[in-house]
């Protein structure tokens, strides 16, 4: 028996995924994280090192990750990379000045090799505020085109409405566990 054989018989076994959430500060990722768990949003505070949750969704369990954005912190990413199953990149759409930025950190994890099967979810987040760019203008501020073969998605949301989240949440859900049968 392989290793993906193993790999594969196991992740159906556990029915979990490891959900990594990463992007630059003040993008939301601890909001969204809240939202879709159904805790209050009311009282969320910029993440220091990392927080875990555990969550159920269509029957998986779902290992979050939120790692901390801060420029400090960001050299620290790669000590959460192992057995990743999706990168959930948050991106503050409203935050126009640091899109390059955002860019940058972006292209720089996906060059990573431990994260070389992960799928990828850009979540535009702060679509409910004035002066947010769309989904499609941040695909091409990002340059998602240029990922390659790696199964990724951007949609809008909102984490503080919810809106965009279930669904988001459902085509990661979908795909991953797509990746794992193909295996």
């Amino acid at each position: 028996m392989g290793l993906l054989s193993i790999l594969k018989k196991e992740k159906q076994k556990r029915r979990e995924l490891r959900l990594l959430f990463v992007g630059l500060d003040n993008a939301g990722k601890t909001t969204v994280v809240k939202k879709i768990a159904g805790l209050d949003i009311s009282t969320v505070s910029p993440t220091l090192g990392f927080q875990i949750h555990s969550l159920q969704f269509k029957g998986v369990r779902l290992n979050i990750w939120d790692i901390g954005g801060q420029a400090t912190l960001r050299p620290y990413w790669q000590n959460y990379y192992e057995r990743t199953d999706a990168l959930l990149w948050v991106v503050d759409s409203s935050d126009v000045d640091r899109l390059t930025i955002c860019r940058d950190e972006l292209h720089e994890i996906l060059k990573e090799e431990k994260l070389v099967g992960a799928t990828l979810l850009i979540l535009a987040n702060k679509q409910d505020l004035h002066g947010a760019l769309p989904a499609a203008k941040i695909k091409e501020v990002l340059d998602l085109d240029s990922c390659g073969r790696r199964h990724w998605r951007i949609l809008g949301c909102s984490a503080v409405t919810g809106t965009g989240l279930l669904q988001g949440f459902d085509w990661l859900l979908s795909d991953v566990q797509g990746r794992i049968q193909l295996l």
